[in-house]
């Protein structure tokens, strides 16, 4: 790696966690020049404006998350258990979180919903993936006979994402991890519930 990519990447990582922690309005340029060590003109040699930082920053760190949750994914080999192991993966997001400052999905779809239709459209396609892959891993459990047929996979992908994300946010405001503890036992029966009573091999 060149000596102009390992600058980069290091922008990329620091003002990450600085929007992260911030949000992209309260990130400064001077706050980035602060936690990356560089002038203004060394962070404008590798990115033409700030947002062109701050969406770079968002793909980092869903490319973080999603290394996480896949690990955790392709540690089992049934489905249910795929979908169980990624919600012990959020267990620990409150005390040990993959980014520092929360989820940049819910952090950044906030303070982006109305004035920032780039990053939005982000937002959405980083969900749309992790539907996406939810819904994958339930259907191929379906056609392996893992998962109870007729299993609406559109519908507990959006309640996983959905009873997750708000847990975070609620966990994060009143400082407690309780509430994602009690979405994922809910998540965890919801999955169980639909667990195929045999398995074809």
């Amino acid at each position: 790696m060149s000596k102009a990519q390992e600058t980069r990447q290091k922008i990329v990582r620091e003002a990450a966690l600085l929007f992260n922690r911030q949000g992209y309005a309260g990130a400064s340029m001077a706050d980035i020049m602060r936690v990356t060590g560089l002038q203004k003109g060394g962070i404008y040699n590798h990115f033409g404006s700030k947002e062109e930082l701050a969406l770079e920053a968002f793909e980092y760190m869903i490319q973080e998350i999603t290394r996480h949750y896949m690990a955790a994914i392709r540690s089992q080999r049934h489905a249910v258990d795929r979908l169980l192991a990624m919600l012990e993966v959020y267990r620990h997001y409150i005390d040990q979180p993959p980014i520092e400052g929360g989820c940049p999905i819910l952090n950044t779809a906030v303070e982006s919903d109305d004035t920032h239709p780039v990053m939005r459209q982000r937002v959405r396609q980083a969900l749309d993936s992790w539907q996406s892959l939810i819904r994958r891993v339930l259907e191929r459990g379906m056609e392996r006979g893992e998962v109870r047929p007729g299993t609406d996979a559109d519908e507990l992908a959006t309640l996983l994402i959905a009873m997750v994300e708000g847990a975070v946010m609620m966990s994060k405001v009143y400082d407690d991890s309780i509430y994602l503890e009690r979405a994922i036992r809910h998540l965890q029966i919801q999955l169980q519930a639909v667990r195929a009573d045999a398995v074809r091999s």
